[in-house]
């Protein structure tokens, strides 16, 4: 019988993590290459996804085994822990597979559209008691990192407000916005997270607005394209958040909170890091303009705190509880945008 990874580490802290990745899309794709390639400490065992092409394409260029099934996968006796990178919508099926196979969990966000399926999940991931980690990977970028730090250490004081600004260099595809689950439960779920971490306190109530300001084909696909979502913490603290799909300069990342003591801020990432100052003015490289260039360091040290995590007796850095909270955030978003009105976290989560 293979053993949980938690009692696995015990006994061999030095043996390699391995992993099953179930889903071999975009985000599937390049969890296990960083896990097979970048990751030390870790290794592929074997890959799955219900289309098989895609994960013949990622098994063969690793060189790993690719699974007939979720089950074969998460089941495989050279299997400690599973990286769940499929559809949203399978989340939960897969976390409940790993979780009664005795393996260490690592789920991709969100962990379903749906409380109810969330809960199931993590009722079975608490019942086997194995660990637990969600796929927020913001947490880790090391210029967000050192905001939420400088709060936690008091360098701030005492926290009035936090701001956060998210806009993507461009919308995904219209097909992708119609299952998506909408703006809040796709995009600003993140922001929703990097306000709960930075300031360290729940979220109680939710204000919300959108409009389509970008591609009428958003809004008749049923979605925002823009929205600006005010909430407010159980330590009295503020969190402003702006989104827009589309930044016409690039990928633009800013995360601040501010004190009585003073404030900490994260910039966005260039390029190249230079400064062109001629009687023209300063002119500084382009932001960079996708997603894996911004924080392709953040998913290598998300890496590492999870082997760390799997391997020790430290808190999950994204737990369970973590990947709940900002679906509630989202879905009280929502009504507060279709009511126009405030609303209480209490009421979607009673």
């Amino acid at each position: 019988m293979t053993l949980p990874l938690e009692s696995r580490a015990n006994v061999v802290p030095d043996t390699p993590v391995r992993f099953a990745v179930l889903g071999c899309g975009r985000i599937g794709k390049m969890h296990a290459e960083m896990l097979a390639r970048q990751v030390s400490g870790a290794s592929v065992s074997v890959v799955f996804d219900v289309v098989e092409a895609a994960a013949q394409a990622v098994g063969g260029d690793l060189g790993v085994r690719v699974a007939s099934s979720l089950d074969d996968a998460v089941n495989a006796e050279d299997v400690d822990a599973v990286a769940i990178c499929t559809s949203t919508d399978t989340h939960v099926d897969a976390m409940v597979a790993a979780a009664v196979a005795g393996r260490a969990i690592f789920c991709e966000k969100p962990i379903s559209l749906d409380l109810a399926e969330v809960d199931r999940g993590l009722n079975a991931v608490a019942d086997a008691g194995v660990k637990l980690q969600i796929g927020f990977n913001r947490r880790f970028d090391p210029s967000h990192k050192a905001v939420a730090d400088a709060v936690q250490h008091g360098a701030v004081g005492d926290v009035h407000l936090c701001s956060i600004t998210s806009r993507d260099p461009g919308p995904p595809p219209i097909e992708y916005i119609r299952v998506s689950g909408g703006m809040f439960n796709d995009m600003t779920i993140h922001d929703f997270d990097m306000a709960r971490y930075v300031i360290a306190s729940d979220v109680v109530e939710v204000y919300a607005r959108g409009a389509v300001r970008v591609d009428p084909a958003i809004g008749e696909a049923g979605d925002i394209d823009t929205g600006v979502v005010l909430l407010t913490h159980a330590n009295g603290a503020l969190t402003t958040i702006d989104n827009s799909r589309r930044a016409a300069y690039g990928y633009d990342q800013r995360v601040e909170a501010f004190g009585n003591l003073g404030k900490a801020a994260s910039d966005n990432y260039h390029d190249f890091n230079s400064v062109l100052a001629t009687e023209a003015g300063y002119r500084r490289p382009p932001l960079q303009n996708f997603f894996l260039e911004r924080y392709g360091q953040s998913y290598l040290d998300q890496w590492a705190a999870f082997l760390d995590y799997v391997r020790s007796d430290v808190a999950s850095p994204a737990s369970g509880a973590d990947g709940r909270a900002p679906l509630v955030i989202a879905q009280a978003a929502h009504r507060s945008m279709t009511e126009n009105r405030p609303v209480r976290i209490a009421e979607i989560d009673n």
